[in-house]
């Protein structure tokens, strides 16, 4: 914590928002008071950015023109000394007769869930095509990618289906030949959690309906 120690009363009472919000988000948060009255900073928490209590704000003038609801401004991307991204929001703070007198704002370092994100991706991306030699003849496969391919498009979910979504789904995959194989009966009731009757009794009732 670093406190400019003729830090006015309005902002002061913003103190404790702010120590809370650094306690939380900590270390991955810069929390930052500006006083507009100064153009200086005022306070700081987990200060990562190598800044200091009374150094200038570079905050442009222009805040107190802005409509009485407008409190809040962003979040907004920013970049770190050190090239990290940082996603920021800004608090304007104002005084009883609605001047804006300072800023709070809520530096959170992000380059860590972007280097999660890339190792999550590096892993779970499939960078080449599925070996047709591995596939041509699974045809379990091709009914659980047409089954889900479907259920996406619709926006359905699995456990939520109703008979006539049943029976469009059956009939969907009929369409494409994917009941050719003995077994696919089975598979399908088993994913969809039915019975092979229940199973031929949708074939029975798509077949009449495009009859």
């Amino acid at each position: 914590m670093n406190i400019d120690p003729g830090l006015p009363t309005c902002l002061a009472m913003h103190a404790p928002s702010a120590a809370a919000i650094s306690a939380l988000l900590y270390p991955h948060a810069e929390v930052v008071l500006h006083d507009l009255s100064t153009g200086k900073i005022a306070a700081l928490w987990n200060a990562f950015s190598g800044r200091t209590a009374a150094t200038d704000s570079l905050i442009e003038d222009g805040l107190d023109g802005m409509a009485e609801g407008a409190c809040v401004l962003g979040p907004y991307e920013k970049t770190g000394a050190d090239g990290r991204r940082l996603k920021s929001v800004s608090a304007v703070l104002r005084n009883n007769e609605g001047h804006a007198v300072g800023l709070l704002c809520i530096n959170l370092d992000v380059s860590r869930i972007d280097d999660a994100v890339r190792l999550l991706a590096a892993f779970a991306g499939t960078p080449e095509p599925r070996p047709p030699a591995l596939f041509s003849r699974d045809w379990r496969e091709e009914i659980n990618a047409a089954l889900h391919a479907w259920l996406k498009v619709r926006g359905l979910a699995l456990s939520a289906l109703k008979r006539p979504d049943r029976v469009a789904l059956v009939a969907a995959l009929e369409e494409q030949g994917l009941f050719k194989t003995r077994n696919a009966v089975d598979h399908l009731a088993s994913l969809i959690g039915t019975s092979r009757a229940s199973i031929y009794n949708y074939l029975s009732a798509a077949r009449e309906g495009a009859a």
